[in-house]
């Protein structure tokens, strides 16, 4: 049994096509949780067909990580509006979301409505930019967007690659750092 110190429940929130479900892949992959993916961009939590078919998340999907001694559970939720009850469900089953923007398209309206769902459940909330490796990024534009928009530090935000891997070893880190224990 796990030390309930040691768990971490979070969920991460982003607009359609930022990247949640890659990035969730390369956290499932990074932890050992799943081997490395080559199926093409077929993504591991989305196993409806109309989800592989249309790259979305309709259906809500758990999964069970391990990293450094601690457990990591993370909820794979649908944020689009239509699903409003299905979003409301899982932030109120996590301490922590992660917010995933990328970083050559910014802040989605959508992405700030869940994101103030989020503030409200009392979330810890780490802000990442994805897509750090596409060469229409803006990570540091995007970023000053986020620190003027949300109030959050320049320095806390965390610059990653779902699709290659970079630095979500740290997002990891940074997971079991700043996301509280379940009470």
């Amino acid at each position: 049994m796990t030390d309930i110190k040691k768990i971490r429940n979070f969920c991460i929130i982003a607009h359609i096509d930022h990247g949640k479900s890659t990035l969730a892949d390369r956290l499932m992959e990074i932890t050992g949780t799943i081997k490395k993916t080559v199926s093409g961009n077929k993504q591991v939590l989305d196993k409806l067909e109309l989800e592989q078919e249309r790259g979305i998340t309709i259906k809500l999907a758990p999964v069970r990580m391990t990293w450094k001694d601690h457990q990591l559970n993370l909820i794979d939720t649908p944020w689009h509006v239509d699903f409003q009850y299905e979003v409301s469900r899982s932030l109120a089953a996590v301490e922590g979301a992660v917010l995933l923007i990328d970083a050559s398209q910014g802040i989605q309206a959508q992405t700030l409505s869940v994101l103030y769902m989020a503030i409200e459940y009392g979330l810890e909330v780490l802000p990442v930019l994805n897509k750090i490796d596409l060469p229409a990024a803006r990570p540091e534009i995007v970023a000053k967007e986020i620190e003027t928009l949300l109030g959050i530090p320049f320095q806390d935000i965390i610059c990653v690659s779902g699709k290659t891997g970079e630095n979500v070893e740290l997002l990891l880190d940074q997971i079991i750092n700043k996301i509280p224990s379940p009470n």
